[in-house]
């Protein structure tokens, strides 16, 4: 083998016709997406309403696609979260918020104050109503507010499927709100009347500025009430999330801007995950899908753990779902401030059985309740995407395994010992090694290749794919 320019024996043989699609692969780091370019220039509508008045149906209406959790069990939307939408070439921001009760208390009350804070920070507020039940007492109170406000208002007659119904819509002008525009989020009907009227209502979108890079993109996941939306709240320094201690308060990903050390980050606090996805039903099965979407879109994975109580089926699911997504992961120990001695040595024993298949994820022990060393997820965070993004160049990467090979060779399978030939580092993000062999590696053998690879490069936080290529035997032509 010759390290200088990062071959094998065999390598330039012609054996492998597939050979250059893996040595030419480029980094394909894209740029910000749709998400991060021009949002803050976008100007903002705020849906607001009662519970059950069909919001979230609307919203998904508007946007043309099924993003809000929708059920037909009252206060399933309880956070305020964030969508982008465009309509005539108009793009601004939709913030789905939960029913607005002015005087509720309890989890009611947290909900209608994620409400009030999407409408203090929009351009213009959307008012649904249901048409079919008219005005009532708590629509009024809404109302008394939404008129003693600097911003356009918009009042939004739902539930209007038919003819029958337009009658009752007149009588919505007693809420001082002006016209009511009739619409049905279920069936769409006259919904591009409302986005006529919503897109006139809101101010003149800022020029788009180009954005390079971006704030990466953090998911929040873990099973219900670990302390997710608590652990978000510390560090945005708001309550940007509905927290209860009743478990599974989050519905809805959440998205949250938060600066850390001078960097931007772009939190999502998802639903806690309790059952498989196939296995869940309802607005449990929707939001177990966003959140997996979640996980997808994001960068890195902050896997949180209650450190006050044994790992769990469902930390390990968890756990196995981000791994077999390929994001990088910060594992955050939760309410470390309940700890006593006895639970911290039972804690390090549980860790080295239980998170057997991450023991490269960085570690970090917190407290959302009291903010105890919150701050470090940063660097632990950078350090992850740091192994997420590294690449290995081929010549230091071959000359690396001729030397583990001659030291350790393969276990012989079927009588033959199979050959490493040539290996390179085919991608990144994560991390993939690709080895060409004369045989199939044994699962326990490409563990210990990942293993030794990690000692000698790192890649502290990320996951690594080893994948084999065994190259199939000439025909030879008589």
């Amino acid at each position: 083998m010759s390290e200088a320019d990062g071959t094998l024996a065999g390598e330039a043989d012609g054996t492998w016709s597939d050979e250059a699609e893996f040595t030419v692969l480029d980094e394909a780091i894209a740029a910000a997406d749709d998400d991060e370019r021009g949002a803050a220039a976008q100007p903002v509508l705020a849906v607001v309403g009662r519970p059950n008045v069909g919001k979230s149906t609307l919203v998904n209406r508007i946007l043309g696609r099924r993003e809000a959790v929708v059920q037909d069990t009252p206060g399933v939307t309880r956070d305020r979260v964030a969508y982008d939408a465009n309509w005539a070439g108009r793009r601004f921001t939709l913030v789905d918020t939960g029913g607005w009760e002015p005087k509720a208390t309890g989890l009611q009350a947290a909900v209608a104050t994620q409400a009030e804070l999407a409408m203090a920070a929009s351009d213009a507020v959307l008012l649904v109503v249901d048409a079919t039940v008219g005005a009532t007492a708590t629509d009024e109170a809404v109302a008394r507010v939404l008129r003693r406000s600097d911003r356009p208002v918009l009042l939004a007659a739902n539930k209007v499927d038919d003819e029958r119904v337009m009658s009752d819509v007149a009588q919505l002008w007693s809420l001082g709100l002006g016209e009511p525009l009739p619409v049905s989020a279920l069936h769409g009907r006259s919904s591009g009347d409302l986005l006529d009227a919503i897109v006139n209502a809101l101010p003149d979108a800022p020029a788009e500025r180009e954005r390079f890079g971006g704030p990466r993109r953090v998911a929040l996941v873990g099973k219900p009430n670990v302390g997710k939306s608590s652990l978000l709240n510390k560090l945005s320094g708001e309550e940007r999330s509905v927290v209860h201690h009743v478990a599974g308060t989050t519905v809805d990903p959440v998205d949250t801007l938060v600066e850390l050390d001078g960097q931007p980050w772009r939190f999502v606090d998802t639903a806690g995950l309790r059952k498989r996805v196939h296995t869940s039903s309802g607005a449990e099965y929707y939001a177990s899908l966003r959140t997996k979407t979640a996980i997808d879109a994001a960068e890195v994975a902050i896997v949180l753990l209650d450190a006050s109580e044994p790992i769990s089926e469902q930390d390990l699911r968890v756990l196995t779902m981000v791994v077999e997504s390929g994001r990088a992961c910060v594992l955050a120990l939760n309410k470390w401030d309940l700890l006593d001695e006895d639970r911290r040595y039972q804690l390090d024993r549980e860790l080295d059985r239980g998170l057997v298949r991450v023991p490269w994820a960085e570690r970090v022990n917190v407290s959302a309740l009291t903010g105890r060393a919150v701050r470090k997820l940063a660097p632990a965070m950078r350090t992850a995407l740091a192994s997420w993004d590294q690449r290995v160049p081929t010549g230091q990467l071959n000359g690396w395994l001729s030397e583990l090979i001659a030291a350790t060779p393969p276990p012989i399978r079927g009588g033959k010992q199979p050959k490493v030939l040539f290996a390179t580092q085919a991608s990144i993000r994560p991390p993939t090694v690709v080895l060409f062999t004369t045989g199939f590696l044994e699962a326990g053998y490409r563990r210990f290749i990942e293993r030794k690879l990690r000692e000698r490069f790192g890649f502290n936080g990320s996951p690594v794919r080893i994948h084999v290529r065994v190259r199939e035997k000439k025909v030879r032509k008589k």
